[in-house]
């Protein structure tokens, strides 16, 4: 039995180690400039605040972490990314354990995750849903450690509070699976049918207000800047009654096409679709509230303001929904015959870094087409004939600005847009390029 258990992990471990090598060689290889969200990131990192106009701090934190760590060296943003992916598998394949007390069936659980493109084909790009998605399954983790316990750990109590914070921060979606399974889960569960409430429950709303002390303040002195921004891009600051039927209508369509390559995955794994509902099942109410509720509020949100559900943003929804489907079919599978479920696995494994290869390839107007290095090295060069000092800042758009703040050896602070900006006013010395500026403080 040991020795079985043993080579699971093994299993899950070359998965692991696979799935990260692949998707940080791949695009490393075919790549010419980072994708767009993960220089916007490496823009705010250089100039790091308690938020930015569009997003709370924490994805300019982890890539400027790496800047420090690695410099303008592409492979490095692709690894954080493959990095926050294992740690979130980690966290699913962990969960699945103490739900089933079977590691084969909690190795299916994430090997399914593979049929969801948001785990893999997306992946290269990290951003502000990548960030969120080792704090999600890291909070789902300590919550369930929470709730399975007669007298939870304070030190369980904290984390919970620690890492959903981290979330929060991350981006302002996370609230999403708070209110599913630390507000309404806790809330029907524990005070309604078993009322279990101990005042030590409150240790992980209290870490977690104090850790976003320093953000709201930011916000407040920042006009809700990125409050504002989110609601400029679901448009729901403009009523028009036709959006609350039809864009909740469009967002169900998108997210059944999405998941046909999980579906299709789930087909070779379950003979018969059968199950039994039992609302006295602990472990069902709770991975329903993980995996469901959360889209279901989801929707709600868009009947309810008619907002516009962008496809990205639903990233960390669905990293449990394949323990959900496990759970649920649990009995329909036959673990010795699953070998048709292994070669679909192994097909859709390689598929996805291919044509992620051959569309990077074969298309030159990308994003990660952008010539970055060699427009930086021709900044560099003008400034190097007019001026003695290092480039100290670089002003203009997340993109242009950001690229050169990335590539410049000198590492310039990003400050914002030119427009309305009163930092060329203070400068030392400066030249402007069309809408981009770069220059050096007093």
């Amino acid at each position: 039995m040991a020795q079985n258990k043993k080579k699971i992990f093994n299993l899950f471990y070359i998965f692991l180690a696979t799935h990260l090598v692949l998707w940080t060689v791949v695009p490393t290889v075919v790549n010419q400039n980072l994708p767009l969200d993960t220089i916007e990131a490496l823009a705010w990192g250089s100039n790091l605040d308690w938020g930015f106009n569009k997003h709370p701090p924490l994805s300019a934190l982890f890539t400027e972490i790496f800047y420090q760590l690695f410099g303008a060296q592409d492979w490095a943003y692709y690894l954080l990314s493959q990095i926050f992916i294992i740690i979130s598998f980690y966290f699913v394949f962990i969960l699945s354990d103490e739900i089933f007390n079977n590691l084969k069936l909690s190795l299916i659980s994430v090997l399914l995750l593979e049929g969801i493109y948001f785990y893999n084909f997306t992946t290269p790009e990290f951003n502000v849903n990548i960030t969120q998605l080792p704090f999600w399954s890291l909070t789902v983790y300590f919550s369930w450690k929470i709730f399975s316990k007669k007298e939870p750990h304070v030190y369980d109590l904290f984390l919970l509070g620690f890492f959903a914070a981290l979330g929060f921060l991350s981006k302002y979606l996370f609230l999403y699976i708070l209110i599913a399974i630390d507000l309404l889960f806790f809330y029907l569960i524990f005070l309604i049918k078993d009322r279990k409430f101990q005042f030590r429950y409150l240790i992980s709303l209290e870490v977690f207000l104090v850790l976003l002390i320093p953000h709201i303040i930011w916000l407040v002195n920042n006009d809700y800047v990125t409050i504002t921004y989110g609601l400029a891009r679901t448009g729901a600051e403009e009523f028009k009654l036709l959006n609350h039927f039809k864009n909740p209508i469009l967002f169900i369509f998108k997210q059944v096409g999405i998941l046909i390559p999980f579906f299709i995955l789930c087909l070779f794994l379950i003979k018969k679709i059968r199950f039994k509902f039992d609302l006295k099942d602990k472990k069902l109410i709770f991975l329903i509230f993980i995996s469901l509720v959360p889209l279901v509020l989801m929707l709600i949100t868009s009947i309810i303001t008619g907002s516009k559900i962008r496809t990205m943003w639903m990233t960390p929804f669905y990293l449990f929904l394949g323990l959900l489907v496990v759970y649920l079919f649990k009995n329909q599978i036959n673990l010795k015959k699953i070998n048709n479920f292994i070669i679909c696995f192994m097909f859709l494994f390689l598929l996805s870094p291919l044509i992620y290869g051959y569309i990077s390839v074969m298309k030159d107007d990308k994003r990660t087409d952008y010539p970055g290095k060699q427009i930086a090295k021709k900044v560099q060069l003008e400034w190097d004939q007019n001026f003695d000092e290092p480039i100290g800042f670089v002003i203009g758009n997340e993109w242009n600005a950001g690229n050169l703040s990335y590539h410049l050896k000198s590492r310039p602070k990003w400050e914002g847009f030119l427009k309305d900006n009163n930092i060329l006013n203070e400068a030392k010395e400066y030249i402007c390029i069309d809408d981009i500026c770069v220059g050096t403080y007093k």
